[in-house]
């Protein structure tokens, strides 16, 4: 008597290497898939911008900062907008970032100091104290700073701005040389101090020059926190602008947010990724 029982058909196996290669993929499509489009619309000629809806290849939507008068009001989109408060918005930012960042780095560094260097059972309350500003909310922040120098006679400007900033920005180099301090043999330091260098000095001859690399990193960190900083900045700023504020009030255009924004985008993008290639090419060659 023969079998005629069919045989079960094998099970799909998918491996944990199939599973996470396909999450690594669709997260990579969630999150670049945006900026993609964005870049694509911002070489259309239709507003708001659009990938379905093609109008034509331009590139006015950047030639907008450098055109004549004349172009920008021939054109019903681009006469539409300010582009001198833009640029002046942009200055703002760049102004507050020349204050912030620095600040940011000394609290940063002072605090990275303090929590590596003494031993102390105070030292988890310290962190928490520290770091606390980066984990509250950004409309606390700007309305604290606002109220607490309001209180103090000083108007809601640029100056409460870097005030509100510094808050929370400077956990960010906190973080960041409590890193490398880690790193760092202490035993150099004590070596240093019972050759009768002052703490001053070993400062400045061994930690600072170990802590360079860290600086820079935290230095650019801090600098595009700051730029592109929204919610803390927008309740602390009082009749000011920035680049940040005023491209959310942009995108706010009953009629779409005009592709300007979306030029803009562009641009930060494509600076952000030939910082990244330069820093990869230049580190490879110390390398070597």
């Amino acid at each position: 008597m023969t079998d005629t029982s069919i045989a079960p058909a094998p099970a799909l196996r998918i491996s944990a290497d199939t599973v996470l290669s396909l999450y690594t993929w669709a997260f990579l499509i969630f999150m670049l898939a945006p900026l993609l489009l964005m870049i694509v619309s911002s070489f259309n000629n239709t507003s708001p911008p659009s990938v379905t809806e093609w109008g034509g290849f331009t590139t006015k939507w950047y030639d907008f900062f450098w055109m004549s008068e004349a172009a920008i009001r021939e054109d019903p989109v681009l006469r539409s907008l300010d582009r001198d408060r833009f640029l002046s918005c942009f200055g703002n930012s760049l102004q507050v970032s020349v204050v912030v960042v620095p600040l940011s780095l000394l609290l940063g560094l002072a605090g990275a100091v303090l929590l590596t260097r003494w031993r102390s059972r105070a030292n988890g309350i310290l962190w928490w104290v520290l770091l606390s500003p980066m984990l509250a909310p950004g409309v606390i922040l700007g309305l604290s700073a606002l109220v607490f120098w309001g209180r103090l006679g000083v108007n809601a400007g640029l100056f409460t701005i870097m005030m509100a900033q510094v808050t929370f920005i400077a956990g960010y180099p906190l973080l960041i040389l409590m890193a490398r301090l880690q790193r760092q043999p202490v035993e150099l330091e004590e070596a240093a101090l019972d050759l009768g260098a002052s703490p001053f000095r070993v400062f400045r001859r061994i930690t600072l020059p170990f802590l360079l690399p860290a600086l820079a990193s935290a230095a650019v960190i801090a600098f595009m926190a700051s730029m592109e900083n929204y919610n803390t900045t927008m309740f602390a700023k009082g009749g000011a602008c920035t680049f940040a504020t005023e491209i959310g009030a942009m995108s706010r255009n009953p009629n779409g947010h005009p592709p300007v924004i979306n030029a803009v985008g562009t641009i930060i993008i494509v600076l952000t990724v030939a910082a990244a290639l330069t820093h990869t090419v230049l580190t490879r060659r110390e390398m070597r």
